[in-house]
C-alpha cells in the first residue's frame, strides 16, 4: 500500500487552484494574487501554489487559459468602448499628470510581490536549516563510516599477522617433523649395527651353545 504525504495536493485543491486562477486571468488581475487567494483557502503559501501550477496543473488547463485570456481582451476593449470622453483642456491642467499619478493597481501588485518575497524568504530559511540538519547527519554518517574503515583494516592487519604466524608455524612443523623422521631411520640403522655386532649363538645336539662367527 502506497503511502500518502499529508502535505499531498488533493485533485479538489487543483481544482481550487484552477477555478481561481483562471478567473483572476478573465478579470485581467495577476497569477500572483490569484496564488495568494488560492493559499488563504486551502492553507498553503503563494508560493506552494504557484510551483504547484506552473509544474502541474497548468498542462491541463491550456484550452481554459486561452479562452479566459480572450475574455479578459473582450473586457478590456469594452471598458476603453465606454470609457468617459477627454476632460478640456482647462479640466486637464487641473489633474496631475500620468506619471504623477500613482497607479493603485501597480501599488497592490508591489505589495504582493512584497507578501511573496517573504513567504520565499520563510521557505528559504526553512530550507537553509533542513540543509543544515542533513549536512551534520551526513557528517555524522561520514564519521561512522571512516570508523568501520578504520576497523577493517586493523581487522585486514590482524588477519595477515596470524596468516603469517601460521605459515611459519606450518614451516617449523615441516621441519621438525623431518628431524624426527632423520632421527628415527638414524636409531635404527644404529640398532641394525649394534645387533650386527653382538656374537651369535646355537645350539648343538648335545644341548649345547656354540658361537657362530
Amino acid at each position: 500500500m502506497t503511502a500518502v504525504r499529508q502535505d499531498a495536493w488533493t485533485p479538489d485543491d487543483d481544482l481550487i487552484l484552477a477555478e481561481i486562477t483562471l478567473r483572476h486571468i478573465r478579470e485581467g488581475s495577476t497569477q500572483l494574487s490569484a496564488f495568494e487567494e488560492v493559499g488563504q483557502r486551502i492553507g498553503r503559501t503563494a508560493a506552494a501554489c504557484g510551483f504547484r501550477w506552473n509544474s502541474c496543473v497548468r498542462k491541463k488547463y491550456e484550452a481554459a487559459i486561452q479562452i479566459a485570456k480572450g475574455q479578459r481582451q473582450k473586457r478590456n476593449h469594452t471598458k476603453k468602448e465606454i470609457s468617459p470622453p477627454p476632460l478640456s483642456i482647462d479640466n486637464q491642467d487641473l489633474i496631475p499628470s500620468k506619471g504623477e499619478m500613482p497607479n493603485l493597481e501597480q501599488a497592490i501588485s508591489i505589495e504582493s510581490v512584497i507578501r511573496f518575497l517573504r513567504q520565499w524568504k520563510t521557505t528559504y530559511q526553512e530550507l537553509t536549516q533542513q540543509i543544515k540538519f542533513l549536512e551534520k547527519e551526513l557528517q555524522k554518517k561520514d564519521d561512522i563510516l571512516m570508523e568501520i574503515t578504520s576497523e577493517n583494516e586493523q581487522i585486514k592487519r590482524e588477519v595477515n599477522e596470524v596468516q603469517s604466524d601460521y605459515r611459519t608455524v606450518n614451516d617449523d612443523y615441516k621441519a621438525l617433523i623431518q628431524i624426527m623422521d632423520r632421527a628415527r631411520k638414524m636409531a635404527f640403522l644404529a640398532a641394525e649395527e649394534e645387533d650386527a655386532s653382538k656374537p651369535k649363538f646355537k645350539m648343538d645336539a648335545n644341548g649345547n651353545l656354540e658361537r657362530i662367527d
